[in-house]
């Protein structure tokens, strides 16, 4: 009989934050473009390949760089949000 490997405790909560940040990605991508802004260079990282800590960190999002233009709109679409 073949065994069937399943991932341990770790890696399952390793696969959970990346697919958390993976769906946090997607929700900003999303109502960053219903508010007309492209932040093309959005990704997730996943900061444990350091083993010595022996926890699941969170992924992160990293947005990218982005031109001055696209700044200002992101800095009014705050603003706007944050007087609501």
């Amino acid at each position: 009989m073949a065994k069937t490997s399943r991932p341990d405790a770790e890696t399952a909560a390793r696969r959970a934050k990346v697919k958390e940040a993976l769906t946090a990605r997607y929700a900003l991508a999303d109502a960053l473009r219903r508010a007309g802004i492209q932040l093309p260079a959005m990704d997730v990282r996943t900061p444990w390949a350091d083993e010595r800590e022996g926890s699941a960190r969170y992924a992160l999002i990293q947005l990218g760089v982005c031109s001055a233009p696209v700044a200002h709109l992101l800095a009014e679409v705050i603003s706007r949000g944050a007087e609501r």
